[in-house]
């Protein structure tokens, strides 16, 4: 019994049989695998999947562009003449804490990507994949860093037009910057714990903004404390934030403000084992 191939030309039993099974195995494994992506190399990729969504819808970009410019405007205009005598002295003091503000509100958009992907699926698929259980949480924050340089420097530079003069140089601006990143890498587990644990984008939003909300109006962002009732007082001293801004004013004013420095760190290592943790125990049992 023959067939036709394709080209006409008869083909015999022999080479329509199937394909033993020893052959097919050698076939497959014939070249060597390539080796399984580590921690890091799976973070990193995943980071670079975060930065390249960037890339492709950069109306994202929006909140860390042009709402710290309004932030920064308004802030000291409105209030700069009442509170420092005019807007020239009151940027000295507001930048560095809004930068602060502006950076913190935008870690809520982590839990609202990671909920978007969970609606839509792709966490499904990343669960098949043969690699780190918490790189793909830890690859959205990774790029999510890129989205906090940008706002610090949008706002350094509008800070800097109206008037913005850090005493600090480069070296007290660039620590400041990055003393920040650290703290909000930490403080975007909180929003990453809420896109996990709720169902929709609009309730991650307004959850984070719960939390957020409270700990940037509680703080010396604004204001020097010393104005402030004792009791008052007492709360905006303990608030991250708080310790967060000062670090970062004090880092750019030219100073060392070892104190608040310490706190900042202190409280980034908590951030990270308390909400990292419950993040990655949700992840793994969502």
């Amino acid at each position: 019994m023959s067939t036709t191939t394709s080209g006409g030309a008869p083909a015999r039993e022999d080479d329509l049989a199937p394909v033993p099974a020893r052959t097919l195995a050698e076939l497959l494994v014939a070249e060597e695998r390539p080796t399984r992506a580590g921690p890091l190399a799976a973070s990193l990729a995943f980071g670079w999947r975060a930065m390249l969504k960037i890339k492709h819808v950069p109306e994202q970009l929006f909140d860390v562009t042009v709402l710290p410019v309004m932030m920064v405007l308004m802030f000291t205009h409105l209030f700069g003449g009442a509170l420092a005598g005019s807007p020239r002295e009151y940027i000295q003091y507001l930048l560095p804490g809004v930068m602060v503000m502006s950076v913190v509100m935008t870690t809520m958009y982590t839990g609202i990507a990671i909920n978007n992907d969970i609606d839509k699926g792709v966490f499904d698929r990343f669960r098949t994949l043969p690699i780190w259980r918490p790189a793909t949480i830890i690859g959205y924050l990774l790029g999510d860093v890129l989205r906090y340089s940008i706002a610090s420097l949008v706002m350094l530079t509008a800070g800097m037009i109206i008037g913005f003069r850090p005493d600090g140089g480069v070296p007290g601006v660039v620590a400041g910057i990055l003393l920040l990143i650290v703290f909000a890498f930490a403080f975007s587990w909180i929003g990453t714990m809420f896109g996990l644990l709720v169902r929709d984008e609009k309730t991650v939003m307004g959850a984070s903004m719960t939390a957020i909300f409270p700990l940037n109006f509680l703080s010396d962002i604004f204001v020097d404390p010393a104005t402030m009732p004792g009791w008052l007082q007492t709360l905006v001293h303990n608030n991250p934030i708080t310790h967060v801004a000062s670090a970062v004013r004090g880092l750019m004013d030219g100073r060392w403000p070892g104190v608040d420095i310490a706190w900042t760190l202190g409280w980034s290592v908590a951030l990270v084992a308390v909400f990292g943790s419950l993040t990655v125990r949700l992840y793994n049992r969502k």
